[in-house]
């Protein structure tokens, strides 16, 4: 069991797993500063100045809350859908940039197929022998047929199996 799982965890394809996880991991605290430092405040001045992380609904709660942090302080119910468009922004960069990643080593996986070698020549003898398999393969099969019985093949046949009972006989 414990060599089963050795294998397991050894193939490539887990420990590629593992470093993505690593290298997503890293990444994702990348996106966020790049959203909440970067494309938020930009967002926010385009439609007035606004700070999505403040957007809130006060559900439940006495007072007039200004920030969402005064609001959970007094323990206030709200939905905070300026965290959630945060998010949303969040998801399409990771989606966008996993996008241009994909695309970009499918572009260079091809290069390495097109400079692949070429397949080794083949020696002039096993060509010559697969060029002659092939033809006797494209051509239909001898024919063996009987020929049809006529009297005169019938009548040649009877002596033979006459005398072949006639041996027996004896």
């Amino acid at each position: 069991m414990l060599n089963e799982f050795k294998k397991f965890a050894l193939r490539g394809n887990v420990i590629d797993l593992s470093v993505g996880i690593v290298i997503g991991a890293a990444f994702t605290s990348i996106v966020n500063s790049m959203v909440k430092d970067v494309f938020n405040p930009l967002i926010g001045l385009l439609i007035s100045n606004v700070d999505f992380s403040q957007l809130f609904f006060v559900l439940k709660g006495e007072g007039d809350f200004t920030t969402l942090q005064q609001a959970q302080e007094a323990g206030a119910v709200t939905i905070n859908y300026g965290l959630f468009i945060n998010a949303c922004v969040q998801f399409i960069i990771v989606a966008f940039a996993i996008f241009i990643l994909v695309k970009q080593f499918e572009r260079l996986r091809r290069k390495e197929e097109a400079k692949a070698p070429a397949a080794a020549a083949i020696p002039a003898d096993v060509a010559l022998l697969t060029e002659i398999r092939d033809l006797l393969a494209t051509k239909p099969a001898a024919k063996v047929a009987a020929k049809p019985a006529t009297k005169k093949t019938v009548a040649a046949k009877k002596p033979a199996a006459k005398k072949a009972v006639k041996r027996k006989k004896k």
